[in-house]
């Protein structure tokens, strides 16, 4: 593999790429897995605790086990080959737990990743949809997956307490999962699994406040029913208001979600019903760039806002799911997964525009947009397990659909026609639309998309399963047809198949010790056109593919558990026509990546979560060969992360913990003539577990960006478009749960 260019190294950056070169057999200790609550290890007597033990994808084995510390698992979900322990799987994956999603009082999909070393979150293009940066590559939250299936979350924000974990699958996934139903997901895919209800009786009330009068309250309550426990319910509300860090900026979450499962002998099912509202208003907004700027506006203060005053996004979504798994014998398990969602939209959104970078001169206008998806999707499919001699095989059939009704309207002011600035923003009384698409209060459908797959996979284990070879193939159809605005006519059509192979292998050189390597394809409908300047505003690019080639090592060393990944994906890359003005698919991009990762615990009471990622993303076909060998668009040379938590010696209950995160230096536009800088953010929290009463309390507290620095966190990410998205505040989180 061609070596990745070498980025400039931040100090912090250098630092913790030695760490990783330091020997820590001498730190390393074997340690039990972490329960759902954290006590301090030197305390003579035990704190209460809330065991949590839940089986949340009916399956017969129920969810992989927490590694050592708690905060990550021992596998996760890869698709359908199903839960696979991480030194069997021939992929790179995480499962981040609910222990730490509760530690971290993480609210959101994107909180939980900040601890991720591959993954920066950011935006889409023009609103206030949370997407991920995986490996370089966009991956939008309309493509994550909810206990295997697509497209049945909230699509532009996902609250966290409905998760039982968050698992990250790296990389290319066309075969483990199908095709990704938006134009993201070629880096990486996220699914959430659901909280199901614990072995024993639960009840969990927490409070919470925070910068901008934030206040929140959550209910968590499970118990099991009948003979032998075998009914589960599990009920989730909460309830997030006020404001941020940010001046003005107002937020109001509601979620409700349920549970439902039921362990039979040979059968197994689950249901999931989830009902979420996400409002915001005064949103500060990403920041695109006017024509001609030779360097970037420096970063305005954290808490700034240059949002009008009347800007908001208003979503509502209904969703559900029911998996039920059936074992027709000791050695075959069949299963079928079905889900649907109903989501509504409402946005009036106010975009900056910035034309002189140094006096942050800028301009503005109203952008209104109304949306109604209907999404219905399911997946059957069968497992079995033989011998032929002595080659051991897991065999694998299964077919999924997918389906997407999706109904939109817009209204535009003006383009940019209102002065502003960036550092000193102006305001203005909501302006007239002057341009429509469709009916704002009546959405008409402008987007159908249909994904039908199949796909086939054996995984052949030789010498009694040490060396692993997986090899499958999924066969898939995708549908699409475009509607015009206002003329409701069909405009572009098409219906392809395609076929999405992939080869894995691992081998044991030792119980604790694998080698990985794979190759993958990745395979996803064509993106949508979200430029209003392209000609083609709208429109659905057909479907493209991206080849990933990946090898790898995983190691646990006692409760430590390292690995290190070496990766290239090619993908197609879009481009608008300077002079026709239109957006199409004619050009290539291609990322190659180390990625260093460190986990588990260092010694008794002291854990570690962190990582560094070195990225080479280059543009290697471009319109005309003008950006051949520049960097992409919004992707760091260098990531990293260091995560400690460490339970303070003598104090019964307490524990501390720290991030460091660094991002380098990143380009906002494809001839690489502005960069955005390198930037640290610095995060600390502590926890405090007490009894009062005979009740389990947690006390917690965070304080995010703890040097209150200025910075732009990103430089785009939906498909090749450059825009910045500023860094919150010094941002303080806290808040109280009682266990009953």
């Amino acid at each position: 593999m061609t070596p990745v260019a070498s980025p400039r190294l931040h100090p912090l950056a250098a630092a913790l790429a030695l760490a990783f070169f330091v020997p820590l057999p001498a730190l390393a200790q074997t340690a039990e897995t972490g329960s759902a609550t954290a006590a301090a290890t030197s305390a003579a007597q035990p704190l209460p605790t809330v065991t949590v033990n839940a089986s949340a994808d009916a399956s017969a084995d129920g969810l992989p086990a927490e590694f050592a510390g708690g905060q990550v698992a021992r596998g996760s979900r890869l698709g359908v080959l199903g839960n696979v322990d991480n030194l069997d799987s021939p992929v790179r994956s995480v499962a981040y737990t609910q222990q730490l999603i509760a530690d971290q009082q993480a609210q959101g999909v994107g909180d939980v990743l900040k601890n991720d070393p591959v993954v920066r979150t950011t935006r889409g293009f023009g609103n206030f949809q949370e997407s991920y940066m995986i490996r370089g590559f966009i991956a939008n939250s309309d493509d994550l997956m909810y206990n295997g299936l697509f497209g049945i979350l909230p699509r532009q924000y996902v609250a966290a307490e409905m998760m039982e974990r968050v698992e990250v699958l790296y990389g290319a996934s066309a075969f483990l999962n199908g095709a990704t139903p938006g134009d993201a997901g070629l880096g990486g895919t996220i699914n959430i699994v659901p909280k199901r209800a614990a072995n024993e009786p639960l009840t969990d009330v927490t409070l919470g406040y925070g910068s901008g009068n934030s206040k929140s309250a959550a209910l968590d309550v499970s118990r099991r029913f009948g003979p032998q426990d075998r009914i589960g319910v599990r009920v989730n509300v909460a309830r997030h208001a006020g404001g941020t860090g940010v001046d003005n900026e107002k937020r109001e979450t509601n979620l409700f979600s349920l549970g439902v499962d039921y362990r039979g002998n040979d059968f197994r099912l689950s249901a999931d019903l989830g009902i979420q509202e996400n409002n915001l208003n005064n949103m500060r907004p990403s920041v695109t760039l006017g024509s001609g700027l030779t360097s970037l506006p420096a970063a305005p203060s954290g808490s700034a806002n240059y949002a009008q005053p009347w800007s908001y996004s208003n979503a509502r979504d209904i969703f559900g799911t029911v998996r039920g798994e059936w074992d027709l014998s000791s050695s075959t398990t069949a299963w079928a997964a079905f889900g649907a969602r109903q989501g509504t939209e409402n946005n009036s959104l106010s975009g900056v525009r910035v034309n002189n970078a140094s006096t942050g001169a800028a301009s503005t206008y109203r952008f209104d947009n109304a949306r109604q998806d209907d999404v219905a999707t399911g997946e059957v499919g069968v497992r079995t397990s033989l011998k032929t001699g002595t080659v051991s095989h897991k065999l694998v059939a299964a077919a999924s659909a997918y389906s997407l009704d999706s109904r939109n309207a817009y209204g535009l002011s003006p383009s940019y026609a209102l002065a502003t600035n960036l550092y000193n923003p102006s305001s203005y009384a909501r302006p007239a639309l002057t341009t429509l698409g469709n009916s704002l209060a009546d959405p008409q459908t402008t987007i159908k998309t249909n994904l039908l797959s199949a796909v086939v996979s054996d995984t052949l284990g030789f010498y009694d399963d040490r060396l692993l070879v997986t090899v499958g193939v999924r066969q898939q159809q995708l549908k699409s047809d475009t509607y015009a605005y206002n003329t409701h006519l069909n405009t572009a059509h098409y219906d392809q198949s395609a076929t999405s192979p992939m080869a894995g292998v691992v081998f044991r050189l030792a119980k604790n010790l694998s080698l990985y390597g794979n190759y993958i394809e990745g395979l996803q409908q064509g993106k949508q056109i979200t430029d209003t300047t392209a000609a083609n505003y709208g429109q659905v690019l057909s479907p493209y593919k991206s080849k990933q080639k990946e090898v790898g090592v995983k190691y646990e060393l006692g409760g430590l558990g390292l690995g290190a990944a070496f990766f290239t994906t090619d993908r197609p890359l879009s481009y608008k026509d300077a002079v026709t003005r239109i957006e199409s698919t004619n050009g290539k991009q291609r990322n190659r990546g180390v990625e260093l990762t460190a986990y588990g615990e260092l010694a008794k009471g002291v854990r570690l979560l962190s990582g560094l990622t070195f990225l080479d993303a280059k543009q290697v076909q471009t319109s005309g060969g003008v950006n051949n060998g520049k960097y992409a668009i919004g992707v760091p040379t260098m990531q990293a992360n260091a995560g400690l938590e460490v339970d303070v010696p003598g104090v019964r209950g307490l524990t501390v913990n720290g991030r460091a995160t660094y991002t380098s230096t990143q380009y906002v536009d494809a001839a690489n003539q502005l960069e955005v800088p390198s930037w640290v953010r610095y995060d600390l929290g502590a926890r405090y577990l007490t009894d009062i009463g005979g009740r389990a309390v947690t006390f917690r507290a965070a304080i995010e960006n703890l040097a209150n620095r200025n910075y732009w966190q990103s430089a785009g990410g939906a498909s090749n478009s450059g825009y910045l998205v500023a860094g919150n505040p010094r941002t303080f989180t806290t808040s109280v749960s009682v266990a009953f």
